[in-house]
């Protein structure tokens, strides 16, 4: 039984080549000289990170002719300012990105996204939305001219479209249709009611 066991580690051996063997030899040297590692184990005395806290600021707005006083989270977009703390939610919500224009109000006189501008920016700001534009229960002339042009089907985008209109005149740059396609491109009706927009604003600007 010893012969046996001897023969077979005898044979195993023949069947190593010498490559096997150097790369062997070599393995016990470098295996001796590594450092040995021991992994720490976490400490109970690191803080788990918690979430970030935003200090609430006092924000004071005109908003359609009323002064306001809030106490906001710095983070609070004009939109939601006016949709969740106001209650004036003629102001629509679309893409959420300034992308459609649905969210446009006048801030100091400006036609602005108000989704993409903090409350916090504007202290002291007069904000206009299109429930401000009707005054003592008259529409303002482009609320009027879109109810008589029908320049409008599903209505989603009009408060946009009416606040951007409003602002686009205002800034007395649009002297032809293709202006006012031009500075009115940033408001889009998914219904496709432009040509019936133009004849809205083209009816005012010659009023005005």
């Amino acid at each position: 039984m010893t012969d046996d066991r001897a023969d077979n580690a005898t044979g195993s051996l023949a069947r190593t080549t010498r490559r096997e063997l150097v790369a062997a030899g070599a393995a016990v040297p470098l295996a001796m000289s590594m450092p040995s590692v021991t992994l720490a184990a976490p400490s109970s005395d690191v803080a788990a990170p918690s979430a970030a806290v935003h200090e609430k600021v006092a924000v004071s707005l005109t908003i359609n002719g009323q002064r306001r006083a809030f106490s906001l989270d710095p983070r609070t977009t004009i939109l939601d300012l006016l949709r969740e703390h106001v209650d004036l939610t003629g102001t629509k919500k679309g893409c959420d990105q300034g992308q459609c224009g649905a969210c446009t109000v006048l801030i100091d006189g400006r036609r602005v996204n108000s989704c993409l501008t903090f409350a916090v920016m504007h202290e002291g700001a007069h904000i206009v939305t299109v429930e401000g534009l009707a005054a003592s229960g008259t529409l303002h002339p482009m609320q009027q001219a879109f109810v008589d042009h029908d320049a409008f089907q599903c209505g989603y985008c009009t408060p946009g479209q009416i606040c951007s209109a409003v602002g686009l005149i205002a800034e007395g740059k649009a002297k032809t249709v293709d202006d006012i396609r031009e500075l009115m491109s940033g408001n889009i009706c998914r219904c496709g009611a432009y040509s019936n927009i133009v004849a809205a604003i083209r009816e005012v600007m010659g009023q005005s």
